[in-house]
């Protein structure tokens, strides 16, 4: 089943919501003031674009509000997405979503929500804040989601040359280590694989794995690798991000140095966060850095408004030695260039709200239809996914033993939720109603659970 969506806002957010949505053969709709933007979007997408103001009810009449399933409202103002999805829900619109950025209104997001109707609010430098806190909890994960409440957890990490993994099959590793953990994806020179025993590990690969949190956590230990979060993080850029990633951190002690060249976001920054360390200067003065003495941090987060600053000052802090380093990076087409540099984790905020608005239409479609997709992680640069289904009374093959069962290439069943008990299957375990099941597959669009049989979905 597919829906008709209305986009408001041809920015970076927009156009990437977009893309993802057009790919999946939604009826998309996008409305912006700016008609070279939209003549380059209609360039790159088969969707209808119109230019007029989205508060305009005319405007959003044309759009075919009336009978849209979701509109979402991705402008540079908060004011106006609020308004927009007010004014879309009174004239039809079944669903909203807002962007809403303001930290002033993060407290009251709970009311904003009632009152307005609106299904989602979205904030992206809060989610990038969110996705940066996760991975320095975790300092050797390059990423890190969560599923069933956070009893479970998926973490990707690069081999080593010189670690236990590199040159083992998955077999092998799985027999050594004994953990109940699975080894679910793999990029391998640009190509991704859901990896059976008989796949060799080598230096360089980007590695998913799956399993209880207690589980990843003694993976890594056996590998010898860092466990224990940051406990210093050296920020360069004092945006929004920063303001949220400092409140995330600050609770858990974490110490913190912020560098910003805004002598007045510096002030307010120093009143907001009385603890941490606010040095007004330019992040890409290397001396300063170094007078700063970034090398005996833990981890730096480059997250200014250029990418070229991010990624150069991720670089220099790598090569000072420092064990995490994370960078802000929109352009798609740097990617490359991230990997030759040897820059493994970046953070990309309209790509985190893009997947978090797709999760949530994804889950909505197929509630329509299904009411058993709860979420769906993208994975590998969304060239996989991740997703999470209630087990119901239309699944196949409930009960049947996995090793009996038929599956499709390129799927796996990673984890499975049973009465609150985290299960990490082995053939001899099965599906049963109620359970809650993780799915990791190629992007292939699976809209039901019953996709990953042969013979099996709709």
């Amino acid at each position: 089943m597919f829906m008709k969506i209305i986009i408001a806002g041809g920015g970076k957010v927009g156009q990437a919501i977009a893309k993802h949505l057009a790919g999946e053969e939604h009826d998309i709709v996008l409305i912006d003031k700016n008609f070279e933007k939209l003549q380059h979007i209609s360039d790159k997408l088969d969707i209808m674009c119109i230019k007029g103001n989205c508060l305009r009810t005319s405007v959003l009449i044309s759009a075919g509000v009336e009978d849209a399933d979701l509109i979402i409202a991705t402008t540079q103002s908060d004011e106006i997405n609020m308004l927009c999805c007010l004014t879309a829900k009174r004239l039809g619109a079944k669903h909203t979503i807002a962007r809403v950025r303001d930290p002033e209104y993060s407290a009251d997001l709970v009311t904003l929500k009632n009152e307005m109707g609106l299904d989602m609010v979205i904030n992206p430098e809060q989610e990038a804040a969110a996705e940066i806190a996760r991975v320095l909890r975790f300092p050797i994960a390059i990423n890190v989601e969560t599923f069933v409440n956070g009893s479970v957890e998926m973490v990707s990490f690069r081999v080593r040359e010189d670690g236990m993994l590199n040159g083992n099959t998955v077999s092998d590793i799985m027999s050594r280590i004994k953990l109940s953990i699975i080894f679910c994806a793999v990029l391998h020179d640009g190509e991704v694989t859901i990896p059976d025993g008989n796949y060799v590990a080598q230096a360089g690969d980007l590695f998913y794995v799956i399993g209880r949190p207690a589980e990843i956590y003694k993976f890594f230990k056996t590998l010898k690798r860092e466990t224990s979060s940051s406990k210093s993080v050296f920020i360069i850029g004092g945006g929004k991000i920063a303001y949220y990633l400092c409140d995330f951190l600050t609770k858990i002690g974490t110490g913190i140095k912020i560098i910003e060249s805004d002598r007045n976001r510096c002030l307010e920054l120093n009143e907001l966060f009385e603890d941490c360390v606010i040095i007004n200067g330019d992040g890409s003065d290397t001396e300063l850095l170094d007078e700063e003495d970034i090398s005996s941090f833990s981890s730096v987060v480059a997250i200014t408004g250029r990418d070229e600053d991010n990624l150069f000052m991720s670089l220099y802090a790598s090569r000072a030695g420092v064990p995490k380093v994370i960078a802000k990076v929109n352009r798609l087409n740097y990617g490359g260039l991230i990997d030759s540099l040897g820059i493994d984790c970046t953070i990309s905020p309209k790509d985190v709200t893009a997947a978090q608005i797709i999760r949530f239409v994804r889950a909505l479609n197929n509630s329509l239809e299904y009411n058993n997709l709860q979420t769906l992680y993208r994975i590998v640069d969304g060239r996989a996914e991740a997703l999470e289904f209630i087990v119901n009374s239309k699944t196949q093959n409930l009960g049947k033993p996995f090793k009996d069962i038929n599956f499709k290439k390129n799927f796996i069943v990673a984890a499975i939720e049973r009465k609150g008990e985290v299960i990490i299957p082995s053939g001899n375990d099965c599906l049963l109603e109620g359970d809650n099941a993780i799915i990791v597959c190629k992007s292939s669009k699976v809209f039901d659970l019953n996709s990953v049989f042969e013979n099996g979905g709709r």
